[in-house]
């Protein structure tokens, strides 16, 4: 995807199947992917995040147990670690409400499962980029 730097990608999706999907098509993209089935777990590491350890990108599911993928998103942008790591909402829902909370609560962008992985890797190259501008600069 980028020749010269790994996109550093963190999915969090209560599927398993999902997870293995990211973790195979998106590291043969040339992606250096991190999962979480539990968003409680995840909220957990986005928490304890040292400064310039964010990652590039986060793909996030809406419906999860526990805490829900829009209320993740705030979280994440509530951090200061993670305040300016642009969040692609992924989800089975393909409403005019929920795609409106995702983007109201902070994804930059939303796809549909099922997804075709071209198209998954061309937002996540283009919110690579927009990563890039918005990082603090250290």
């Amino acid at each position: 995807m980028v020749e010269n730097a790994k996109i550093q990608v963190i999915a969090v999706d209560d599927d398993e199947t999902i997870l293995d999907v990211y973790e195979t098509g998106l590291a043969a993209a040339g992606c250096d992917i991190k999962t979480f089935s539990n968003p409680k777990k995840a909220k957990e590491y986005f928490s304890a995040l040292k400064s310039g350890d964010a990652p590039h990108v986060i793909l996030m599911d809406i419906m999860m147990p526990g805490i829900d993928g829009i209320s993740l998103m705030h979280d994440i942008h509530s951090m200061d670690g993670t305040a300016h790591v642009p969040i692609i909402a992924v989800s089975g829902l393909n409403d005019a409400a929920t795609l409106n909370d995702a983007l109201l609560f902070g994804a930059m962008d939303y796809v549909v499962k099922p997804f075709e992985m071209s198209v998954l890797e061309a937002k996540i190259k283009k919110a690579f980029e927009l990563s890039l501008r918005r990082a603090p600069r250290i």
